[in-house]
């Protein structure tokens, strides 16, 4: 019987087109999502990001064991700001979309990585994809314009903390050999937890529910662990720019999971913003910034 070659997961991962890995960690974010909703009636948004760091904290910490040189200086500096700045990133956006319809959220948090495009662009092809992905994606979210001003200024610091997400994870992807962007991930997050631990005390009827526990490390692992471990995959092989506008992914994938498996149609509008959002990648792509760009 002849043998099938296993192919190791972490080359498959690095072979594997990065638009694919996108979108299954656009799939794993939303099912986050969708188990998060389960929490928002019994623990504050900001408890909930605080579960989800958590959640994932433990498990990157039992699955990467980060070596001792993950936990010291400069490594551990950058670790824990770009942990922080994540966690804080989830804190945000959770707050925003408790008093604002979630489209506008989404909408007014990818500004950020439009910034970050937008500062990394050098030609005008560059410019006009960026436009395409920006009208798609705000096609797409279905931005309304009414919620809380409160909610509005909880999304733009969201969008604020993802620039800063993807400046700073390219740093870390680009680490030193001995300490992988995982590692990092996994000692950044730890960082977080004790940094944002006043945000526990939102989380007490969830101590006693090992059901609401499970759903909180559920959470941390579908919406964390997944789709961030993957970032630190294409972030290694691409420039902080494509990365950027590679995001608008998400909400193509979140559409397309809406009509596959709840059979919700995508309207008109929606349609033309997902056409807008491919022209424009496949119009960057041409340009790719590759993964010499300076971080």
């Amino acid at each position: 019987m002849r043998r099938v070659r296993r192919i190791p997961v972490k080359h498959a991962l690095a072979q594997a087109p990065a638009p694919a890995l996108f979108v299954i960690s656009g799939i794993s974010l939303y099912l986050g999502a969708a188990l998060a909703v389960f929490l928002f009636d019994v623990v504050s948004p900001a408890g909930v990001a605080w579960l989800r760091c958590l959640g994932a904290s433990i498990v990157l910490l039992v699955w990467r064991r980060p070596s001792r040189a993950a936990w010291r200086g400069k490594a551990l500096l950058l670790a824990g700001t770009f942990g922080t700045v994540t966690a804080g990133m989830n804190v945000v956006f959770y707050e925003a979309i408790a008093r604002l319809p979630l489209g506008t959220g989404v909408a007014v948090e990818f500004a950020g990585p439009v910034a970050v495009a937008a500062l990394g662009s050098r030609r005008l092809r560059d410019v006009g994809a960026l436009g395409l992905v920006a009208v798609g994606v705000v096609l797409i979210a279905d931005v309304q314009l009414r919620g809380s001003p409160l909610g509005v200024v909880f999304a733009l610091a969201a969008a604020a903390a993802w620039a800063a997400y993807i400046v700073l994870g390219k740093r870390v992807a680009l680490a030193p050999q001995g300490v992988s962007g995982q590692d990092s991930l996994a000692v950044g997050l730890t960082v977080a937890t004790v940094v944002l631990s006043p945000l526990a005390i939102g989380t007490g009827p969830v101590w006693g529910s090992a059901e609401l526990l499970l759903v909180g490390v559920g959470v941390g692992v579908l919406s964390t662990v997944v789709p961030y471990g993957l970032d630190q995959v294409v972030l290694r092989r691409v420039g902080q720019t494509s990365f950027a506008l590679l995001l608008a992914l998400l909400p193509v994938t979140a559409t397309v999971i809406g009509l596959v498996v709840l059979a919700q149609v995508p309207s008109a509008v929606e349609a033309v913003g997902i056409l807008a959002v491919v022209c424009g990648l496949l119009v960057r792509s041409r340009a790719d910034d590759g993964p010499g760009e300076p971080p």
